[in-house]
């Protein structure tokens, strides 16, 4: 991975500022807030969305949400660096192997709350309950309505079939969410199962891997390929939000696999509270918030990601998708067994 260290640098140095390399506030009154009525937010997360529930927090509660972003491995290895005397309060991530390797590491604490376990469904609550899940993604099989019948699709094990020969778009292996879903596969059915599996793909790529899942959506569109595996937050955001959207959702169709076995591979993006958390308990207040129902409905409207809360309208694109069975594994094993997937892809040539 490629460190932008002149930026994360002086995120470092700013660290207790929280001024402007990729912080920002919900609320620029300095001087009216004290110490008690803030939170710091360590987020990849990225999204309109996130801003929209920070300021709807401080709004309810009065605590000011104090941000700094930067990419998961970034903000684990700064809250690293800055040990005991870290301000992060809650860590925000995408995809249960990163949660679970912060949790490895030494960076979070358990969260005793009952709202929590009232909000969330068990399985999305880390066993050992250092973190919780905010969000759920499918990781999906996209095909081009005008070459593939849906009907001919069935599971994530069939797309190693040689009908499929050089015509899956994925992106590379260097991604979490492939990783993650190849891991699902390893706690399945075993790793020779999954290094077979990830085998056939790469002999069924339509080109080398690149770009993100957007790009193997639009090379889908384009023709490069039959099929794509991406996950449902990029689909549902190029299809709601995209220029040429109805172009798009003329021409490509989602597909769930493995509705007749464990269920379509969904991951999540979650958050904890910072070991060292000077306001731990404004943090478990913004965790409970982000479980909430206004949250989720937040989360499941303005950024196309199917919520953790049962009862929650999901947007028009996601209701499109249709209904579907989602696995249940413990996310654990996405972070366990993430060094066995990657050394698997080494071994296959995933690129």
């Amino acid at each position: 991975m490629k460190i932008k260290h002149i930026s994360f640098l002086a995120c470092w140095i700013t660290a207790f500022l929280f001024t402007a390399c990729g912080s920002q506030t919900t609320n620029e009154s300095q001087s009216t807030t004290t110490l008690s009525q803030e939170v710091n937010v360590y987020t990849h997360r990225h999204y309109d969305s996130d801003v929209l529930l920070f300021e709807e927090f401080t709004k309810q509660t009065g605590i000011k949400v104090n941000v700094i972003k930067a990419n998961a491995d970034e903000l684990m290895q700064r809250m690293e660096m800055e040990g005991e005397n870290s301000p992060a309060d809650v860590l925000l991530t995408v995809d249960a192997g990163r949660l679970y390797r912060a949790k490895e590491k030494g960076l979070l604490q358990p969260i005793s709350s009952e709202v929590i376990k009232q909000n969330v469904p068990a399985y999305l609550i880390d066993k050992d309950d250092y973190w919780v899940a905010l969000t759920q993604r499918g990781r999906v099989i996209v095909y081009a309505k005008d070459k593939v019948n849906p009907q001919e699709l069935s599971t994530y094990q069939a797309l190693t079939d040689n009908k499929w020969k050089k015509k899956i778009l994925v992106r590379s292996s260097d991604n979490i969410y492939n990783q993650s879903l190849l891991a699902s596969i390893i706690a399945h059915e075993g790793e020779q199962a999954a290094k077979k599996w990830a085998e056939g793909i790469v002999k069924n790529m339509a080109r080398d891997p690149k770009g993100n899942d957007n790009d193997q959506v639009t090379a889908l569109v384009a023709g490069e390929g039959d099929l794509a595996i991406v996950n449902t937050y990029y689909v549902a955001k190029m299809l709601a939000e995209a220029p040429n959207a109805k172009e798009i959702a003329g021409k490509i169709g989602v597909f769930f696999p493995n509705q007749n076995t464990y269920g379509a591979h969904f991951n999540v993006s979650g958050g904890g509270v910072a070991k060292y958390a000077p306001h731990k308990e404004n943090a478990i207040k913004l965790l409970e918030f982000l479980t909430s129902e206004k949250a989720q409905q937040i989360f499941a409207e303005a950024n196309q990601e199917y919520p953790i809360k049962s009862g929650i309208n999901i947007s028009p694109t996601l209701q499109s998708f249709g209904t579907f069975k989602a696995d249940t594994i413990d996310l654990d094993l996405l972070g366990k067994y993430n060094s066995t997937a990657v050394k698997i892809f080494d071994q296959v040539g995933w690129k």
